[in-house]
């Protein structure tokens, strides 16, 4: 399950402990999530005996969906997903743990006959280098033992060769992005690139659940030196706000912490260390071009702030480009936002660039037309 660590001998400790329990279960590494259970009844019970989470991010998948799970284990979260995105949909689990791996792929053939249709596969590979398949790697040294700094630098060439020509995951092809509890396993200096790899797989359009442990304060060096606490989900755990602001770098919109644990999963030196489950959209590439829009903040908060700046205060008309018209009138601002459309569009190739670095009031005039005076009488009334 896990993905690499702090440091060499963290990441070890990582390896080793993941490997062994999914061998034989270890209690410390999971927190009570109560799943579905009518997804349930097809997975191996092996697999479920060695599910290690703390949350259940399959809630998300919808039917037809493409879902990447990092970090995949034992395979319970691709095989729950399975169902939800039905034959139609498609589910790579990734993971580089050997003994997890071997037990995620034998039993997909046995969900496979149980459900009647097959959607599963799982990959080995690292979460923050999604381009490079381990297992055609690994066939190629198998070919080309490396022996010198030669061979070294051969390895290194076909790696890339490899990223680059038959990339694990290619650009743009997810829907959704799912992970329980393995982005803390990630060592820090990582952490850029992998949410730079989540966002380059996903499609525009496309969604992340990530199910992690997060802390209330920074963890010290000294905890976050310790193996046993990294690669049981502690000492790596992303503060609070952290994991929000590699999202936000990255390009995502829409950032939510859509599940949190009052109880804490754990406690060292005072600090907690609990389960969320952050929710992100990806999708705000684009011009931005005039189209005479204009949306309408519902409410309840006076007013609020979006990721690009914008400030949209209650019940005014405020300005906006035709891309974040389109953006604020989906998931997951559309419960919030009143959508307004000129009375007379503008056709695409006629619409001029729009300043989205500024905040303007969108007067009723300019959606309908200044030449707008059409007079309508209330004929049959309305209460």
């Amino acid at each position: 399950m896990a993905q690499s660590a702090e440091n060499p001998s963290s990441e070890e400790a990582v390896r080793s402990r993941y490997g062994a329990a999914a061998e034989i279960r270890e209690e410390a590494l999971c927190c009570p999530v109560d799943y579905d259970p009518q997804y349930l009844q097809v997975i191996p019970d092996e697999v479920l005996e060695r599910d290690y989470g703390c949350g259940d991010p399959s809630r998300y998948v919808r039917e037809g969906d493409t879902v990447l799970d990092l970090g995949s284990g034992g395979g319970k979260i691709c095989f729950i997903a399975a169902q939800v995105a039905g034959p139609k949909g498609r589910v790579i689990g990734v993971d580089m743990t050997d003994e997890m791996l071997a037990l995620a792929r034998r039993s997909a053939p046995v969900v496979a006959e149980r459900l009647g249709y097959e959607n599963v596969e799982f990959r080995r590979g690292q979460i923050q280098d999604l381009a490079l398949d381990r297992d055609q790697l690994g066939a190629w040294l198998a070919a080309h033992p490396v022996t010198d700094l030669t061979g070294y630098a051969a390895l290194e060439a076909e790696a890339d060769r490899l990223r680059r020509e038959a990339p694990m995951v290619p650009d743009e092809s997810v829907d959704i992005v799912v992970s329980n509890c393995v982005l803390n396993l990630v060592r820090e200096a990582d952490r850029t690139e992998l949410v730079r790899e989540i966002y380059r797989v996903l499609k525009v359009g496309g969604r992340i659940a990530i199910s992690d442990i997060v802390s209330d304060e920074p963890v010290p060096e000294p905890l976050r030196r310790d193996p046993e606490l990294w690669s049981g989900c502690v000492s790596g755990a992303f503060q609070e706000r952290e994991l929000l602001q590699h999202l936000e770098e990255a390009g995502f919109h829409g950032i939510a912490i859509d599940k949190w644990e009052s109880e804490p999963f754990a406690v060292a030196e005072g600090i907690e260390f609990r389960s969320v489950t952050i929710t992100a959209h990806k999708g705000k590439e684009g011009p931005c071009l005039e189209a005479n829009q204009a949306v309408v903040y519902r409410g309840p908060w006076k007013q609020v702030e979006d990721d690009d700046g914008h400030v949209l205060r209650r019940g005014e008309r405020t300005a906006v480009c035709a891309k974040t018209l389109a953006l604020y009138t989906r998931e997951p601002y559309a419960q919030d936002i009143i959508g307004i459309e000129p009375r007379v569009p503008v056709p695409e190739d006629e619409r001029a660039p729009f300043d989205c670095s500024r905040d303007a009031r969108r007067d009723p005039r300019e959606t309908k037309g200044g030449s707008y005076r059409a007079t309508q009488r209330n004929e049959g009334g309305c209460c």
